[in-house]
């Protein structure tokens, strides 16, 4: 039995979906455990693109059950058309490969209204949310005032609980925002509806898992945004509002510390980040933008541009330190073909200091300069690439620095969207 964490090293948008599918025919169950459908996983196999919000990304392998866990918010409108989708193309045919935690919050329709009053509300200061209620709802559960994937099953009680949460939702849109209210009989008769659609799905997802790991069966977990969108050990204020580091899936999922074996980090080959926020690498000019159009980095939830910039180590050490890291996955190296030097950032310069942490505070990190060390490129196509040895000599050697530099060995290399264009050094489920 191996348990591995999937992670995201960077700002989210590194291509763990694409990881996880690949990883996937080795896990019995795949297990999403915190965020909501704020991310999207775009996997592409036989040409095929399916984009997912919240099911985890292993649903397309008929021998995985894919859990989400009670970390996760969830969007029962969005979770039920991706399972409708799903459904009519033959992927799922058994209810019994999807299974979701009847602990997990529920975004409804108040959660997505205050969402999006409170961020046009913010004006320049935005923080570039993607508008989908998130941040609410998770305020809602810390706050004890949210309601559960189970209570959409018990109509009666749902009823007195929505009634009072719309007197105190209207509130705060009508008077503070000056947005109209929601309807609260509307929402009730939607939520019941939601609730009879997922009931074939609702189970206790720790029992699952646990069950899992006393039989010796391999489980794979699935992060959602990244390291630096953790709401404690990112780029506050501009993170996302859970927990994205490994740790987070003891929480998030139901196990113990001393239950995972391994953590994946997944980095781009170079650095991407969407909304607001402190950006060193950042390259705005024609760099910038031949990497964005390159490497199509246009969100699959929102369709936003992707800021672009060089590879960060800086960052990518401290998110081996924060989540454990025992690989890496590097993602795209293709997209990097072309040019003839590849800056790699080493360290900062922050007000006249050099350093290689991490900066602690959003102030250290908007006056942070990035100290280059440059690495020769390479001009071959790396599409048909399937083994490490057939790399050029210039993209091997920037794998290879990148593993020095952050002291955690390259596991698994991208170069192409398909699940096929992977290129496997070791394995990252290996005991």
């Amino acid at each position: 039995m191996t348990t591995l964490v999937a992670i995201g090293a960077q700002w989210g948008d590194e291509g763990k979906g694409k990881i996880v599918d690949w990883l996937s025919p080795r896990a019995d169950l795949v297990v999403r455990f915190q965020g909501g459908n704020n991310a999207g996983h775009t996997l592409v196999v036989d040409g095929e693109q399916t984009v997912l919000h919240v099911v985890p990304a292993g649903v397309l392998h008929e021998s995985t059950v894919n859990l989400i866990g009670p970390g996760v918010v969830v969007d029962p409108r969005v979770l039920i058309a991706e399972l409708e989708r799903l459904e009519q193309r033959g992927v799922l045919r058994d209810p019994a490969r999807v299974r979701v935690s009847g602990r997990a919050h529920v975004i409804l329709e108040w959660n997505i209204a205050l969402d999006k009053a409170r961020e046009e509300a913010r004006h320049a200061g935005a923080i570039g949310t993607t508008g989908r209620g998130i941040g609410p709802t998770y305020e809602d559960k810390v706050a004890r005032r949210g309601i559960r994937v189970a209570d959409l099953l018990d109509p009666v009680s749902l009823r007195e609980t929505i009634e009072q949460r719309v007197r105190e939702k209207n509130f705060e849109l009508t008077e503070v925002h000056h947005w109209k209210p929601v309807d609260g009989e509307s929402i009730w008769r939607e939520a019941c509806e939601f609730g009879r659609r997922l009931a074939p799905y609702v189970d206790h997802t720790g029992r699952i898992l646990v069950h899992a790991l006393r039989e010796g069966k391999n489980v794979l977990f699935e992060g959602a945004q990244g390291t630096f969108l953790d709401v404690d050990h990112g780029t506050y204020p501009f993170v996302t509002s859970s927990n994205c580091v490994a740790g987070a899936v003891c929480a998030g999922a139901g196990i113990g510390p001393t239950q995972i074996d391994r953590v994946l980090g997944i980095s781009k080959a170079y650095t991407t980040r969407v909304g607001g926020g402190p950006f060193p690498t950042e390259e705005t000019g024609a760099v910038g933008e031949r990497l964005r159009e390159k490497g199509g980095e246009f969100g699959a939830t929102t369709g936003r541009p992707r800021r672009c910039g060089w590879l960060d180590v800086v960052m990518l050490r401290e998110a081996a330190v924060v989540n454990g890291l025992t690989g890496l996955a590097i993602n795209k190296l293709d997209i990097l073909s072309g040019l003839s030097e590849i800056p790699i950032a080493t360290a900062y310069r922050i007000d006249g200091k050099v350093t290689d942490e991490f900066p602690m505070t959003l102030g250290e990190l908007a006056r942070a300069e990035p100290i280059y060390e440059t690495q020769p490129g390479w001009s071959a196509d790396l599409a048909a690439a399937r083994r490490y040895e057939t790399l050029p000599d210039a993209a091997r050697r920037y794998v290879e620095r990148i593993e020095a530099l952050v002291e955690v060995p390259v596991e698994l290399i991208s170069v192409g969207a398909g699940r096929d264009a992977t290129i496997a050094r070791s394995d990252p489920f290996r005991a």
